[in-house]
């Protein structure tokens, strides 16, 4: 007889992960001022993807061996005039990889950029390998850098003839500074005498209280247009250096951005995380602690004598269903909350799991109590 066991609290374990949970919650109880730098970009300020393809050599027998790098590196050897005529490549120690990184704003000619480099064959492992010299090209076709280098590979790979063992990704590397800046991109963040600040989370009262804060601390004149942007006009009389301290005190203003009352739940994953602004109305609560019994009770059923026909063994299981109240009583009268900490204490006071939690506001949503938007992944 075999006897399984479900228990739908999971006590010790959902406890510990609800105060998990919980603590994350009572981190946001307090509202914080923020840096306008911190909660805002300026438009026209951005970095640019740059992206090539390139052959990464020197690897010691893991690189693709195929057709298409093999034909590749003939026609890079073509092109500097080595190994004219050559019918066959071996590219065992040879990869063709995609090499990306990242064009900064104001990066100037002769500036490095890290590099990322990525197999695109068969390759089993970068580790060892040198980059050649890659151009990297923007999304207009031009080339803005070049990158070449030695290839950082974190994870490894071995193989022997009947087992294998791969820590990590072995077929992607890093190049730390491998490329260089080729040609200048503009960054121009003052048009027509102001500058935008593009709010990160747009929200008509964060917009309204960085523009506030603007224009009551600096020589500045802030308005907000629209919940995701904020126009500063800039004094004409300025200088240029005067323009750029004018930016810098801007963005170390200190404001307290606002949000709505938002709760996020990942049912896959059993995270819940809930905003600062997340209240409940008075409610009675119940949540109960079920038990799932199954036993397995095989019968065997012999044939009779002297016949062709064969033992049977016929499954059979037995279920119940167990229903516990909680220790508190089964029902427990959740008073207003307005606060995370005061929702936290609350659910903890059922000791729900995380499970448990996003059940109960699932039904508090239904019953109207819950005071913010159940948005759910």
């Amino acid at each position: 007889m075999q006897s399984h066991v479900n228990r739908g609290g999971g006590r010790a374990a959902g406890l510990l992960v609800a105060c998990v949970v919980a603590a994350a919650l009572l981190a946001a109880t307090s509202a914080r001022a923020a840096r306008v730098k911190d909660i805002t970009t300026i438009e026209g300020v951005r970095p640019n993807q740059l992206y090539g393809f390139g052959l990464v050599v020197g690897l010691a027998g893991t690189g693709g061996g195929s057709a298409f790098t093999s034909e590749v590196t003939r026609n890079m050897l073509s092109r500097m005039q080595v190994g004219r005529g050559l019918s066959e490549v071996d590219a065992a120690n040879i990869a063709s990889v995609m090499v990306t990184a990242e064009l900064p704003p104001f990066a100037r000619a002769g500036s490095r950029l890290d590099v990322t480099v990525s197999a695109v064959d068969s390759s089993s492992s970068l580790r060892g390998g040198t980059l050649l010299l890659t151009p990297l090209t923007g999304a207009d076709g031009r080339v803005y850098a070049v990158a070449q280098g030695s290839v950082s590979v974190g994870g490894f790979a071995f193989a022997g003839e009947a087992a294998g063992v791969m820590q990590d990704h072995p077929t992607v590397g890093r190049v730390p500074g491998g490329a260089t800046v080729e040609r200048e991109v503009g960054s121009r963040f003052l048009r027509d005498g102001t500058i935008s600040l593009l709010v990160r989370h747009p929200d008509f009262a964060t917009a309204t209280r960085i523009a506030s804060a603007i224009s009551g601390s600096t020589r500045a004149r802030a308005t907000a247009p629209d919940p995701g942007r904020v126009r500063v006009h800039i004094p004409a009389t300025l200088k240029p250096d005067e323009v750029m301290e004018l930016v810098s005190e801007i963005q170390l203003l200190q404001v307290v951005p606002d949000s709505p009352a938002v709760v996020v739940i990942n049912e896959r994953t059993g995270t819940v995380v809930a905003g600062q602004n997340v209240g409940i109305s008075k409610v009675a609560v119940s949540h109960g602690n079920l038990t799932v019994i199954t036993q397995e009770f095989p019968e065997v059923f012999q044939p009779p004598p002297f016949t062709e026909a064969e033992t049977v063994v016929v499954p059979r299981t037995e279920m119940r269903i167990l229903e516990e109240p909680l220790e508190e009583g089964g029902l427990t009268v959740l008073n207003e909350g307005t606060t995370v900490s005061e929702v936290a204490r609350a659910l903890n006071m059922l000791g729900a799991s995380p499970l448990d939690i996003i059940s109960i506001f699932q039904a508090l949503e239904e019953a109207g109590a819950l005071h913010a938007e159940l948005r759910i992944m």
